[in-house]
């Protein structure tokens, strides 16, 4: 994707929760040859990047600098000059304290071409996440935000503590953990009352927030006393006190568990979608990445004898296996016409949906999602030809039980399944990094795509995470790689494995 004139876009990334980066940064992210994240840009939003793009951490947090400004600036000096897409990643908003005006202006300086994507800032989205407005039509009508952290000159040299101190609005403080005791001692010296609400959360947004309610005069010994550390975020004002009817994150039942889901990315948003609605926090981090196949002579055979009827029953064993199966016949000028002599058959629910959103409607639709489930209620119908599409590596069940009850069964492979190195990078990450409540599987190849890329036995990498999987033959591969299953779907939909992980947690306590 390298061009001429190279490009850098800074680009917010939101205050944590990947679901609030905006549709222009994914955008950017798409497009990218080279993306430069810091500590606060959720790593989770890397999903969205090329798998051949650089990927290079800049993370940066008290006391702790993997690469200084100067080098950074560097970086994005340099990657342009090559002439590639340079995304910068920027927890919250690039041009509220993250020194993007800094990056910009060195940009600028080399003749670096360069945009600016805002982002959602913290210091809106965090008291939001707690149950705090920041303006309420009925307690204040104005908002300051202050930096909390240290420059060359002191905390506060540009800052009148008279003016926020009588302010009747909201004061929110950002990155002011650590200074906790000089904003309180400041605003209390300038006459505001020690018994003014305040609010520290930290790690908003995330399965980690943690949110600690006190007065001016006591905060920073009840937020001692919780352990807040950074990052996290300072509210100060009356607005602190609607918390206690309008929070609403916390609240969620999967709150504070964050799940990994290891589905090829092709598959992975049903799933996503059923645990975020519930409230776990969502790290895609898929093991398998799907390649579609080129058409063999054998199967542009098979798809001749389609439209001549020498098959009465054509068989989709997978949503991906739907999506390329129609793409197939649009690609040989060929639609649901072409069918018109078969009948077709579905694994399962989403598999007819997947097919239906092509426009085609599955005449048999297995209501155990399985291949066993689903032979069970081909042989009712009493199939005599059978085209079975599907990938390349697969339980050979289908086929051997069909044949073995005097049925023709011919294979169409669609795809294979490799493991996705990416993907796998990631969760080996999230799993060291000790972020990880629960991982699920939902087949086998799923688990052993991980398992293989693995230095340690299975079981030590998810030491201390729960294991959730669809289906006995997940469990059982699972199981026989020594890691203990905690969640086993009872029926083989993401709905179902979302509502038993569910279970399980509250089950937990």
């Amino acid at each position: 994707m390298a061009n001429d004139n190279g490009i850098v876009y800074l680009v917010g990334a939101g205050p944590g929760d990947p679901g609030l980066i905006t549709v222009r940064g994914v955008d950017c992210l798409r497009r990218a040859d080279v993306v430069v994240y810091d500590n606060l840009a959720n790593p989770d939003l890397l999903r969205y990047a090329p798998h051949d793009a650089e990927v290079i951490y800049a993370g940066k947090m008290a006391d702790q600098h993997t690469k200084t400004q100067d080098e950074i600036n560097e970086i994005l000096v340099e990657k342009a000059r090559q002439g590639l897409t340079v995304v910068r990643l920027k927890g919250g908003d690039p041009f509220l304290f993250g020194r993007g005006g800094e990056e910009a202006g060195q940009l600028k300086e080399n003749g670096i071409r360069w945009e600016v994507v805002p982002g959602v800032t913290s210091a809106i989205a965090v008291p939001a996440y707690a149950g705090i407005p920041v303006t309420h039509r009925s307690v204040n009508g104005s908002l300051h935000i202050v930096t909390g952290h240290e420059n060359r000159d002191g905390l506060g040299a540009d800052i009148d503590w008279s003016v926020l101190a009588k302010s009747q609005g909201t004061l929110v403080f950002l990155m002011g953990v650590k200074n906790l005791p000089m904003i309180s001692e400041e605003l209390m010296k300038h006459g505001m009352p020690g018994d003014m609400p305040v609010a520290m959360v930290q790690w908003g947004t995330l399965a980690e927030q943690k949110t600690v309610v006190s007065t001016l005069e006591h905060m920073v010994a009840d937020v001692s006393a919780a352990g807040i550390k950074p990052p996290a975020v300072g509210i100060v004002g009356n607005v602190v006190k609607l918390r206690e009817e309008l929070a609403w994150f916390e609240k969620r039942p999967l709150f504070g568990t964050r799940v990994a889901v290891t589905r090829p990315a092709e598959e992975n948003d049903t799933l996503a979608a059923h645990l975020q609605a519930l409230g776990a926090d969502v790290v895609r981090t898929p093991t398998l990445q799907v390649v579609p196949l080129e058409l063999s002579s054998e199967g542009r055979d098979q798809l001749q004898a389609m439209g001549r009827g020498a098959f009465d029953w054509i068989v989709i064993t997978s949503g991906n296996g739907a999506r390329l199966f129609c793409d197939l016949l649009l690609k040989f000028g060929k639609d649901a016409r072409w069918l018109a002599g078969c009948k077709v058959a579905a694994i399962g629910e989403r598999t007819a949906d997947a097919l239906r959103d092509r426009g085609l409607i599955a005449d048999l639709v297995a209501t155990d999602a399985r291949q066993e489930g689903l032979l069970k209620e081909l042989l009712a119908v009493d199939p005599r030809r059978v085209l079975i599409a599907r990938a390349l590596q697969a339980r050979p069940v289908l086929e051997e039980s069909l044949s073995a009850a005097g049925v023709e069964v011919q294979i169409l492979p669609l795809y294979q399944t490799i493991p996705d190195t990416v993907g796998i990078g990631r969760l080996k990450n999230w799993l060291k990094r000790g972020k990880l409540h629960v991982v699920t599987f939902t087949s086998a190849r799923t688990f052993e795509a991980f398992a293989e890329a693995l230095d340690e036995p299975p079981r030590d990498a998810l030491s201390g995470v729960a294991a959730a999987v669809i289906g006995p033959i997940t469990k059982a591969a699972v199981e026989g790689a020594g890691v203990p299953v905690a969640v086993v779907s009872p029926i083989a939909t993401m709905e179902a494995l979302a509502e038993s992980i569910l279970a399980q947690r509250q089950s937990r306590g």
